[in-house]
C-alpha cells in the first residue's frame, strides 16, 4: 500500500497542468493590458488632449489602485477562498475594460482605469497562491517558469494587437479585447480551478490597507506632478512628505498588529527581501523604459502603432523564451548568480540606450532591447520562485499578493520617476528654445509644448505650417526631437541605476539556494495541505 505522501503526491498531479494553463490565462489578461496600452499612448494623447502627467495617470491610475489592493486582496483570497477571488476579478476586469473603452476624457479614462486595477488585484495573487498550493515543492519553480514566461507572451501580443486595433479601429478597442479573455477564464476556471484557502487567515485589516493606499498615492502623486509644480515646491514636498508619512506609519502598524495584512517578519528573511527586491527593481526599469520607447519609436522616428507594435514584438518574445529556461540556470549557478546576472545585463542593455539618436534604424534598438529582455527573463522567474519558496505555503496568497505588490509599486513608481525625469528635462530644453525663438506664441501653446511632445507634432508644428512659417515649423519639430531624445538618455540612465541597485543588493543578501530545512518544510508542509482533501476521498 502506498504511504500517504505518495498519494498526496499523485493527487496534486491531478490537472495541475491545466489549472496552470487557466491560471496563466488569468495572468496574461493583465499583462497584455498593461502592453497593449503603450502603443497606444500617443494616440490617446492625441484624441483627449492629454498632457504628459495625465498620460502617466491614465496607466499609474490602474497599477496603483491594483498595487494598493494586492495586499488585501491576497488577504481576502486566503480567507474565503482564491478561486472566487479571481472569478470575481474576472467580471470587475472586463466591466472596467468596457468603461476604458467609452471613456471620452482623460479623467474618465484615468477612472476607468482605477476600477480596472480592482478587478487586477483579486486576479493575480490567486493565480501565483494556486500555482503554489497545487504544484509540489519540485515542479513549483517550472511551474512558475511557465507562469513569468506568459508575461512574456502577454507583452509580445500586447504591441502587436494594439498597434493591429488602434490604426484600424479606434484606441477603446485595446480594452475591448480583454472581454473574450475574461470570459474563457472565467469559464475554465469554474470547472478547472480547485477551491483552497488558508482555515488559519487570520480577520482583515482595513487601517493597514487604507495607510497603504493612501501613502502610496500621495507620493505618486507628488512625483507625477512634480515637473508642473516643481520639485521643490511646497505642493511637491507637502504630498510627498504626507505619503512617505503614511507608508511609514503602515509599517509601524504592520509590526504592531495581531492581524497584519503583511507580516513584517517575512522581511527578515535575507532570501525573501533581496528577491522582492530585485523584483521591485526590473519591473521599475521595464515599465518606465518602455514608456519612453513607446513614445520614441512614433513621436520622434515616426512608426506608425503598428510597426510600433512589431518592433517591440522581440522584446517580448525574448523574456517568454529565457524565462522558462531560468529555472535550469539556476540548477547549474544558483538563485544569487542567474538573478544578479541578468539583473546586470538589464543594466548594460539600459546604459546603451543612450546611444540613440533621433535617426537610429531599428537595427541599432534590436540589440539594446535583446539585452534589456533577456535580463529580465532571467530575473523574474527565480526571483519570484525565492520569494514564495521562502514562505509557507499557508501563507500563498499573502506571499503572492507581496510578490505581486513589488512588481506593481516597482512599475507604478517606474512611470512616475522616470516618465517625470522625462517631462522635466524635455520641458526645461524646449520651453528655453521656444521662449528664445521670438515667435508670437501665445503662454497657453507654450505650456502645452511643455506638457507633451505631442503637443507639438499635433498642433504646433501644423499651426505654424497653416501660417506659412514652414521653416519654423521643422526648427520647432527637429529641437522637439532632440530634446526628447535626449530627455530619453536621462530617463533610461536613472532606470540603469536603480538595476544596477539591484545587482549589488542580490550579490549581498540573496542566499545561492534555499537551505535544505526550508525545502523540507516545504513538502511536509506541501502534504499536509493536501492530505485533509485526499482522505475524504
Amino acid at each position: 500500500m502506498s504511504t500517504l505522501a505518495e498519494r498526496v503526491q499523485a493527487k496534486a498531479y491531478d490537472r495541475r497542468w491545466a489549472i496552470l494553463a487557466v491560471l496563466c490565462f488569468g495572468l496574461l489578461v493583465i499583462v497584455l493590458d498593461n502592453s497593449i496600452l503603450n502603443v497606444a499612448i500617443p494616440t490617446i494623447q492625441k484624441d483627449l488632449n492629454a498632457s504628459s502627467s495625465d498620460l502617466q495617470w491614465i496607466i499609474d491610475s490602474y497599477t496603483l489602485v491594483f498595487a494598493g489592493l494586492l495586499l488585501t486582496a491576497g488577504a481576502l483570497g486566503d480567507k474565503f477562498g482564491r478561486r472566487g477571488a479571481m472569478q470575481i476579478g474576472f467580471i470587475l476586469f472586463g466591466i472596467g475594460s468596457i468603461a476604458s473603452a467609452m471613456a471620452a476624457t482623460s479623467g474618465q479614462l484615468i477612472s476607468t482605469r482605477a476600477f480596472m486595477g480592482i478587478g487586477g488585484a483579486l486576479i493575480m495573487p490567486a493565480t501565483l497562491s494556486i500555482i503554489t498550493n497545487v504544484f509540489p515543492p519540485g515542479e513549483r519553480s517550472k511551474a512558475i517558469g511557465f507562469w513569468a514566461g506568459t508575461a512574456g507572451l502577454g507583452g509580445a501580443l500586447g504591441p502587436l494587437a494594439g498597434g493591429f486595433l488602434v490604426e484600424h479601429f479606434y484606441w477603446g478597442s485595446v480594452f475591448l479585447v480583454n472581454i473574450p479573455i475574461v470570459v474563457i477564464g472565467l469559464i475554465a476556471g469554474l470547472f478547472l480551478i480547485p477551491t483552497s484557502k488558508d482555515p488559519s487567515a487570520p480577520r482583515l485589516d482595513p487601517i493597514g490597507a487604507l495607510l497603504s493606499i493612501f501613502g502610496l498615492a500621495l507620493l505618486l502623486f507628488a512625483i507625477i506632478e512634480a515637473p508642473h509644480n516643481g520639485w521643490t515646491s511646497s505642493k511637491t514636498l507637502g504630498y510627498g512628505g504626507v505619503g512617505i508619512a503614511l507608508l511609514v506609519a503602515f509599517g509601524i502598524w504592520e509590526a504592531k498588529s495581531d492581524h497584519p495584512m503583511l507580516d513584517v517578519t517575512f522581511f527578515k528573511k535575507a532570501r525573501f527581501t533581496a528577491a522582492a527586491g530585485a523584483i521591485t527593481l526590473v519591473f521599475f526599469s521595464m515599465f518606465g523604459s518602455l514608456f519612453l520607447l513607446t513614445q520614441y519609436f512614433q513621436f520622434v522616428l515616426g512608426y506608425s502603432p503598428l510597426q510600433t507594435g512589431v518592433r517591440m514584438i522581440p522584446f517580448a518574445l525574448a523574456m517568454m523564451v529565457v524565462a522558462p529556461l531560468s529555472p535550469k540556470v539556476v540548477q547549474r549557478l544558483g538563485s544569487k548568480i542567474t538573478v544578479a546576472f541578468g539583473l546586470g545585463l538589464v543594466t548594460i542593455g539600459l546604459l546603451s540606450m543612450v546611444g540613440l539618436q533621433v535617426d537610429s534604424p531599428y537595427s541599432d534598438i534590436f540589440w539594446r532591447l535583446m539585452l534589456m529582455s533577456a535580463g529580465m527573463g532571467l530575473t523574474m522567474a527565480p526571483a519570484t520562485e525565492s520569494v514564495m519558496g521562502s514562505l509557507p505555503i499557508f501563507k500563498a496568497g499573502v506571499g503572492s499578493a507581496v510578490n505581486d505588490t513589488t512588481r506593481q509599486v516597482g512599475g507604478a513608481l517606474g512611470v512616475a520617476v522616470i516618465g517625470s525625469v522625462l517631462a522635466t528635462t524635455y520641458g526645461n530644453r524646449i520651453g528655453d528654445f521656444l521662449s528664445g525663438l521670438g515667435l508670437p506664441l501665445p503662454q497657453a501653446a507654450v505650456e502645452s509644448a511643455q506638457n507633451s511632445i505631442g503637443a507639438i507634432k499635433n498642433g504646433l508644428v501644423p499651426r505654424l505650417q497653416e501660417l506659412g512659417l514652414s521653416e519654423q515649423a521643422a526648427t520647432v519639430n527637429a529641437e522637439a526631437n532632440s530634446a526628447f531624445v535626449s530627455a530619453v538618455h536621462w530617463g533610461v540612465v536613472t532606470a540603469a541605476a536603480a538595476t544596477f541597485l539591484g545587482v549589488v543588493m542580490v550579490l549581498l543578501f540573496l542566499p545561492a539556494r534555499p537551505r535544505i530545512d526550508d525545502v523540507a518544510e516545504q513538502e511536509e508542509e506541501f502534504i499536509s495541505e493536501h492530505a485533509a482533501d485526499l482522505l475524504t476521498d
